[in-house]
């Protein structure tokens, strides 16, 4: 509840006498643009914060007295009176979400309303999370990218300490209510007739602290190892491509977090790449442009061999189907885009000079 925050009306973008209606409305809206499973993994950060702004100012301006209260006083009215899980409470989410509800979407708003203490009907339960997300860059060459590769990632996360379970207390200690809270979860603090409440800095709002800490983990419940494992990177992926690793980031309460490795392709020193197709150069001699014949060209899977008609002029360019990158999604298959490049010769013997000379004379040049 620090710092400067923005207008509640602001944020969800309604009048001061907007209906409850239209802030449910609007509300429903944001929430489903900004929720952060429903966007790409680099903006899943930004995208949490807005969420909870958004939630928010739909808990104070939904709620009558507190929409009263915010009206007169603004944030001081608010923060005075309220914790931020006292904001959230009795918060009408339900609703606004009931036909999402029905057909099995709770989930997608449940990490949200579990980080402030609410279950998606708003009831009070224990605060778990999902542990963090992890993120990796793995770099990848065309030839891996053509085929699709298996790579093998060590990292390190958090997983839950071996010796206490993951409770944070030495084996056979028990828990007991916190000191400085007195099992409240919450302290308050202030000046004047002016008090602010907060999260208990001791127990992070549990209410409770183990007697005695793990000598393992020393409390923090996890432990940071190495891992090891397998990953199938697909075909066709581009810098940029993300490939979603589920329940191999670090470890929470609620579970494991994500392993999200970002796609990075090296230059080639033959190939340029675009989107699906690639496209190379190869020079011929001239002799072969004006009589044409088979040549041999790369591509990504080994050698092969070009026809070249005659006459070809140079900088023509020749297409050659289903050579190029499979798409990541449907596996369609791009194009090889070959660019001829006609060398003409530097050094003439005395005699090939005298040839090119009768010839010069039969085409009239000469």
């Amino acid at each position: 509840m620090m710092g400067t925050k923005k207008d509640y009306y602001e944020i969800l973008g309604v009048s001061r006498n907007a209906s409850l209606e239209e802030i449910k409305r609007v509300y429903r809206e944001l929430a489903l643009k900004y929720h952060p499973d429903r966007v790409p993994p680099e903006k899943k950060k930004e995208a949490e914060e807005k969420f909870k702004e958004i939630s928010e100012a739909y808990a104070v301006l939904s709620d009558p007295q507190k929409r009263k209260l915010y009206d007169m006083y603004g944030h001081a009215g608010i923060d005075s009176r309220y914790t931020t899980e006292d904001i959230f409470k009795g918060a009408d989410f339900s609703s606004v979400f009931e036909d999402l509800a029905n057909f099995g979407f709770e989930s997608i708003f449940e990490d949200l309303f579990s980080d402030f203490g609410f279950d998606f009907f708003g009831k009070r339960k224990k605060r778990r999370r999902r542990g963090e997300d992890i993120h990796l860059e793995i770099e990848l060459n065309l030839e891996e990218v053509v085929r699709g590769v298996e790579r093998e990632i060590k990292f390190f996360r958090w997983q839950a300490c071996k010796l206490c379970g993951g409770s944070g207390a030495q084996p056979g200690s028990k828990e007991i209510i916190c000191p400085s809270c007195r099992g409240r979860g919450v302290v308050s603090s202030g000046l004047g007739f002016i008090s602010f409440t907060q999260t208990c800095p001791q127990c992070q709002g549990e209410g409770k602290i183990v007697e005695k800490v793990c000598p393992s983990c020393r409390g923090k419940k996890v432990v940071r190892e190495e891992r090891r494992i397998k990953v199938k990177i697909p075909q066709g992926v581009d810098t940029g491509s993300v490939v979603r690793v589920r329940g191999e980031g670090n470890f929470g309460e609620a579970g494991f977090g994500d392993l999200y490795l970002h796609i990075s392709v090296r230059k080639h020193p033959i190939f340029e790449r675009e989107a699906n197709n690639i496209k190379c150069k190869v020079r011929i001699s001239l002799i072969k442009a004006i009589l044409g014949g088979d040549i041999e060209i790369p591509t990504l899977n080994g050698k092969a061999k070009m026809r070249i008609p005659q006459g070809t002029q140079p900088n023509t360019i020749f297409r050659l189907k289903g050579k190029g990158l499979p798409d990541w999604r449907t596996k369609r298959l791009g194009d090889e885009f070959v660019e001829v490049i006609v060398e003409i010769p530097t050094h003439l013997s005395a005699r090939e000079k005298e040839l090119v000379e009768e010839w010069a004379k039969l085409r009239g040049e000469l």
